[in-house]
């Protein structure tokens, strides 16, 4: 790894995950916390980013992000997304197989981790494909894909519609310790371009039933319980699928789920105002109905669901600016997530402790990396420093992502990323922030 950086960093320590939360300094040595104490004398010789009165926490992993590297640079490459994830806070991506070729092999893996460590701004964690081709039929070698580095399989963007070969991908992973990471979509259900309710029929536009995803949901439970393997659902939209996953754990099944940050803010109502069939609105799983939203709001608050994931997915002009019908589905996500986060916090609907938990130390637990999301000697050297206060406007021409595509575009959003530092390397600052060699 090329972060072997030494650092020291003052500022607002805040990690719920330990009770910290004081004003105090962060020792970063040889890219991993050597000291995380109260007070901000001693330490000399040293570089030093001073961070005043922001807040200092444990860099962001997000576990769903399209890089799309290789075979679709024209959309996104592994240079311009992680400088988009460090802008954003985060410190590490998961890096969906959906690429082409699929990383159902290990060169495709070891190509994606070789392109990070010359390139990346920050860490790319791959995950590789649970089926050969993402074509739902054959398993990958799973064994020779966790050897490569994939920290977790997934179809992403193609459920694993037959239920014997998801058994077997289970049970499978199982033996490797690795979750699978399942889009919950029922296929025959799943056609449409839009949450089926009263808008998508108001505007004329096929729908996707808040179903199509439950019924996925559950079969997945049902199978995760039946092997003992671990499944992590990736972007739930639904109330009905939240309800499942709290039932599932109760039963103590190996069962995790996700959120995404345009879920948690926005409904189908966005696709009739402020522009009606706003292409860059078009997301899978749609955006669904308030009462859907809500109940994603108070899972993500419970912990039903583990952990906020962009699904960032940067597209080209053209698959956006097109009728709604034809657009490519996606947002471009990384550096918005946190100020939307935040403005909920701002409106009352979630709490900071709940927003850097699902942040930091939810996806850590489920990739099972002790050595991330966390401020703790031993710890990797990864830290973001924010303003929760800052204001500012979303303009997708200031985006470090080649994908300009968002539904927030000139929306006032609170809560800023200052700065963020990788294994003890600044990859992301804003002037505000000192930096003193």
């Amino acid at each position: 790894m090329r972060w072997r950086k030494s650092l020291v960093v003052k500022g607002r320590i805040f990690d719920p995950s330990r009770g910290l939360n004081f004003r105090g300094s962060v020792l970063i040595i040889e890219g991993r916390i050597a000291e995380v104490r109260e007070g901000e004398g001693g330490y000399s010789g040293l570089p030093l980013l001073e961070a005043g009165d922001l807040f200092i926490s444990p860099g962001f992993i997000d576990l769903h992000a399209h890089l799309r590297e290789p075979g679709f640079e024209h959309k996104e490459t592994i240079a311009s997304g992680t400088a988009a994830a460090a802008r954003g806070g985060f410190t590490a991506v998961c890096a969906m197989p959906n690429t082409s070729p699929p990383a159902d092999r290990k060169e495709v893996v070891e190509f994606v981790r070789n392109k990070a460590e010359r390139e990346g701004k920050v860490r790319v964690l791959p995950v590789g494909c649970a089926t050969k081709g993402r074509e739902g039929r054959e398993l990958s070698p799973f064994g020779e894909l966790r050897e490569a580095g994939a920290v977790a399989l997934s179809d992403d963007g193609n459920p694993i519609s037959d239920s014997k070969i998801l058994r077997a991908a289970l049970e499978q992973a199982k033996m490797f310790d690795l979750p699978i990471f399942e889009h919950p979509e029922d296929p025959a259900l799943a056609e449409g371009v839009a949450h089926e309710g009263p808008v998508a029929a108001r505007l004329g536009l096929s729908g996707i039933p808040a179903e199509a995803e439950e019924i996925a949901v559950r079969r997945g439970i049902a199978l995760a319980e039946l092997t003992g393997g671990r499944i992590h659902f990736l972007h739930l939209s639904s109330r009905k699928s939240v309800e499942a996953v709290r039932e599932a754990k109760e039963r103590g099944v190996n069962v995790s789920a996700e959120v995404t940050p345009h879920h948690l803010f926005l409904t189908e109502e966005r696709l009739l105002r402020p522009l009606p069939y706003d292409p860059n609105a078009k997301v899978r799983p749609p955006l669904r109905s308030e009462e859907d939203r809500r109940a994603l709001i108070q899972g993500l608050r419970e912990g039903v669901i583990d952990a906020v994931a962009t699904d960032h997915a940067p597209h080209a002009p053209e698959d956006k600016l097109c009728e709604f019908d034809r657009a490519e589905f996606g947002i471009s996500g990384l550096e918005t997530a946190f100020g939307v986060l935040m403005t909920l916090v701002r409106r009352g609907e979630l709490d900071l402790p709940t927003v850097i938990l699902r942040l930091t130390r939810g996806p850590a637990s489920i990739l099972r990396r002790r050595d991330m999301g966390i401020l703790e000697e031993g710890a990797l050297g990864d830290l973001v420093i924010y303003d929760p206060h800052r204001e500012w406007i979303v303009d997708p021409e200031e985006f470090a992502s080649k994908g300009k595509n968002t539904p927030l575009a000139g929306e006032k959003l609170w809560g800023k990323i200052m700065a963020t530092v990788v294994g003890g390397e600044v990859a992301f600052r804003e002037e505000e922030v000192r930096l003193i060699a």
